[in-house]
């Protein structure tokens, strides 16, 4: 199956299915002085990563979120081609490496082989809970790194998970031995009704934790980075404590990156005014999930939920003080995607740009949350000052809500091209009426060029 695009004013594609159009005015787009935008294409299907490969091809992956079918697509001759589909749903992360192209799905990481097979290098990969597998990074040693997210928000396993009905015993579970404080959480049971729940954090929904109840430690820890061989063989911890490292990237340095969302006000145990993170990932350290927040503990009294109980401890004793983040995003920026430039026509060597998918307004952030001007834009991070500016957003601070709307949707991807120039992806426009569905075939590529010399 192929796609095609047209990079006109009124874009009309998506699938022979589709009659649906969206607006493209590029004037509704902010950009400092001296850049422009263009769109490269449209009519995307809820796309989630991209990669350019060493020869300057450029790869996207469809997540499948609204197709049921989760693609790898190659951009060649103005067209999209699926070279590879069926993955488990959803796909999280795409990568390219010598050739073959590393794709993380639901609990697998599978490779596509520059000879044209396909083999999953990784499976059994605990990913039934709220959150999945970061793309993959690629070491100096010649191993393969990769992020795994938690089963739940803070800890403790709620009636905000729904896929507890599909796995009754799912929880978080620890990189290094844990002891817990023995705190619980009484909620309506959601099996028997009438009933209470009382369940601790790291046990199954329903189970109580005990003051001073040690949890043993596992190799594919919630929350953790990992690494392995290229062939997927030996797999060992680097570094744990994140919420939801959903990307990571190696520097020229090869600094390990990595892009941790902070906390929501939702379930049983919800944390309020939790940041967004950038690290830069040590070896052996513990980053504070589920008692941090950017290396502050959550029983300050800014991580207290309106009209909630103050967050307290789920550890009785903490591995290491958690360190403080490279840089801070406002709460429920939803960063995604980043990359660093090394394009001095472009702007300052060694600047971050990461897209920042935006707020969900109440859904994640509660009853009073503001929706406009949190996220819904590519910020840059200053190398030197660690400042976060905005780079380039939609004018009114909000996305693409409709399909009459021009300018961004959701962003979910920057990356920079061969030639230099900034890409940018977004997943499409959200259903208006359901925040969190998305409109099929409204994901759209851009490309961001300087176009004269700002020194």
């Amino acid at each position: 199956m192929k796609y095609s695009f047209e990079n006109n004013y009124r874009l009309r594609a998506f699938n022979q299915n589709s009659t649906s159009t969206r607006n493209i005015d590029t004037k509704n787009i902010y950009l400092p002085p001296g850049y422009q935008i263009e769109v490269v294409a449209a009519g995307l299907d809820v796309p989630i990563d991209m990669v350019f490969s060493d020869n300057g091809d450029l790869y996207v992956a469809d997540s499948g979120v609204t197709s049921g079918n989760p693609k790898v697509l190659h951009y060649i001759n103005n067209r999209f081609e699926t070279i590879a589909d069926n993955f488990t749903l959803p796909i999280t992360g795409i990568s390219y490496l010598d050739g073959n192209i590393y794709v993380s799905h639901k609990n697998f990481i599978s490779v596509l082989h520059s000879n044209g097979n396909r083999q999953s290098i990784i499976a059994g990969l605990p990913c039934n809970g709220d959150f999945g597998i970061s793309n993959v990074a690629f070491g100096p040693e010649g191993k393969i790194y990769f992020g795994l997210g938690t089963a739940t928000n803070s800890g403790v396993v709620g009636a905000d998970n729904p896929w507890v009905y599909d796995h009754p015993l799912l929880h978080d579970v620890p990189a290094s031995n844990i002891v817990l404080n023995g705190q619980n959480y009484i909620t309506d049971n959601i099996f028997v009704h009438g009933e209470k729940a009382s369940t601790g954090g790291f046990c199954p929904y329903g189970v109580a934790s005990e003051t001073y109840e040690i949890v043993r430690s596992v190799i594919k820890a919630s929350g953790s980075i990992l690494r392995a061989n290229r062939d997927g063989t030996q797999i060992e911890m680097v570094a744990w404590g994140f919420r939801n490292p959903i990307r990571i990237k190696f520097d020229k340095e090869f600094r390990l990156l990595a892009a941790n969302r902070g906390y929501d006000v939702r379930g049983s145990r919800p944390i309020a005014n939790a940041p967004d993170e950038i690290y830069y990932v040590e070896p052996g350290v513990w980053y504070g999930w589920p008692d941090y927040s950017a290396g502050e503990p959550v029983t300050l009294p800014r991580f207290q939920p309106e009209g909630r109980h103050q967050p307290e401890f789920l550890l009785a004793e903490h591995p290491n003080i958690p360190p403080k983040p490279y840089a801070e995003f406002s709460s429920h920026s939803s960063i995604m995607g980043f990359d660093i430039n090394y394009n001095e026509s472009f702007g300052p060597i060694g600047d971050l740009y990461i897209a920042e998918f935006g707020s969900l307004g109440p859904l994640t952030m509660g009853p009073s949350a503001p929706y406009r001007g949190i996220g819904h834009k590519i910020s840059k991070i200053d190398q030197n000052t660690r400042e976060i500016i905005t780079f380039a957003s939609n004018k009114s601070g909000l996305p693409a809500l409709t399909m009459e709307d021009s300018g961004f949707g959701r962003i979910v991807d920057v990356t920079f091209g061969p030639e230099g120039a900034m890409y940018v992806l977004e997943i499409g426009i959200s259903d208006p009426n359901i925040i969190n569905q998305y409109i099929p075939n409204s994901g759209m590529l851009w490309r961001i060029n300087r176009i004269n010399n700002l020194n």
